[in-house]
């Protein structure tokens, strides 16, 4: 990690697809960000109508002097858009414009906008490159970082997809201050997240600073955003395409992602159903006999604490259990759970499906 006064810098190795993200203040302006990205004929900025009218001018104007060709494609805003026919938009409009297997795509905004245009990467021309501006803390922390792209379907959330590393994540805090408050607190759940399964120090220091966290002090962000993504890409880098340790990312996800279907995708954001997954998946884990129960009721008062939900309403138990068996990570129907060892410490494991059934209907509300 390189720390300076404009921003922090950090590698993601993987040879010769290595890249680093770039954190601080000012980086969408800053002709630096995008100096050494690979020539390309044609930029296109990927982003929806609500980032669109906040930052697209600034990108575009960073990247104008640097391509022979830019253009802008604002799709509609909303996990409910992350689909075949916004995904067709995107190729539409690149072929329209001429673009080639020369191109590269921006993605800036959050993470549909970032799976999307990831994906939209992975496929168009066989392939071509992409780098990631995430201009809210969940994606930041996390979709951002790793390389998942990818679609929902209406059986399950990112169903349809690809691994693609970018050439580039760049997160500028700037972008934070606009964030509405729910958006805020929902990309705190994958910040909560990295603590829980590898390194309980983090923890510690997000009970201390949640505070701060939530009034938007530079400092700490920076800071929680840094310690993120070196927790992720430390774990991705030994395992790219999730074949196992990797799976332990998905802490709360199986829950979460079974809620998110549940309820409608777009009712909850993702990570305000990865909070409430956390809390269902740590009460397993103590079910299992795997953490003291005040170890859960510390993570349960974080997440708490932090605004987001530890129960849900208007989905039944028998549902959350169906969705889950249909997860992506399902084993033969056998639904595969990220538990808590110990505080700092997550392994993979299955249940008994009453004891899954018990840690889900103790949440609902």
């Amino acid at each position: 990690m390189r720390t300076g006064a404009a921003h922090d810098s950090l590698r993601v190795e993987f040879g010769a697809r290595s890249y680093s993200i770039l954190i601080g203040r000012g980086l969408l302006r800053d002709p630096a960000t995008w100096a050494d990205i690979p020539p390309a004929t044609c930029a296109a900025v990927v982003t929806n109508e609500t980032v669109s009218a906040l930052y697209a001018e600034a990108v575009l104007s960073a990247l104008t002097p640097l391509f022979r060709r830019t253009l802008v494609i604002a799709l509609p805003d909303g996990e409910g858009h992350k689909d075949w026919s916004t995904l067709n938009t995107i190729f539409d409009r690149l072929l329209d414009a001429g673009c080639d297997r020369k191109s590269i795509l921006i993605a800036l905004g959050g993470g549909v906008v970032g799976d999307l245009t990831g994906f939209a990467a992975a496929c168009f021309m066989r392939g071509i490159g992409f780098v990631q501006v995430p201009t809210t803390l969940l994606a930041q922390v996390d979709s951002s970082v790793g390389g998942k792209t990818g679609i929902n379907h209406p059986r399950g959330k990112n169903m349809i997809g690809a691994f693609h590393q970018p050439l580039r994540v760049v997160a500028d805090t700037d972008t934070l201050m606009s964030l509405p408050q729910r958006e805020l607190v929902a990309g705190l759940a994958e910040v909560i997240k990295y603590g829980a399964i590898a390194d309980d120090g983090f923890t510690t220091w997000l009970d201390t600073n949640l505070e701060r966290l939530l009034k938007r002090d530079d400092e700490a962000l920076r800071y929680a955003i840094r310690r993120s993504c070196e927790i992720k890409s430390g774990i991705i880098e030994r395992d790219e395409r999730e074949s196992g340790i990797r799976e332990i990312l998905n802490f709360g996800h199986t829950f979460g992602h079974a809620i998110e279907a549940g309820l409608g995708f777009g009712k909850w954001l993702h990570g305000e159903a990865v909070g409430c997954g956390m809390v269902m998946a740590a009460d397993l884990s103590r079910r299992l006999g795997r953490i003291a129960s005040g170890d859960v009721d510390r993570l349960v008062s974080l997440v708490h604490r932090t605004g987001l939900p530890i129960s849900v309403g208007s989905i039944g138990c028998e549902t959350i259990l169906d969705l889950m068996r249909g997860d992506k990570k399902a084993r033969g129907g056998q639904i595969r759970f990220v538990v808590l060892e110990s505080p700092g410490h997550a392994a993979v494991d299955s249940a008994p499906d009453d004891m899954v059934r018990d840690a889900v209907s103790a949440h609902i509300s």
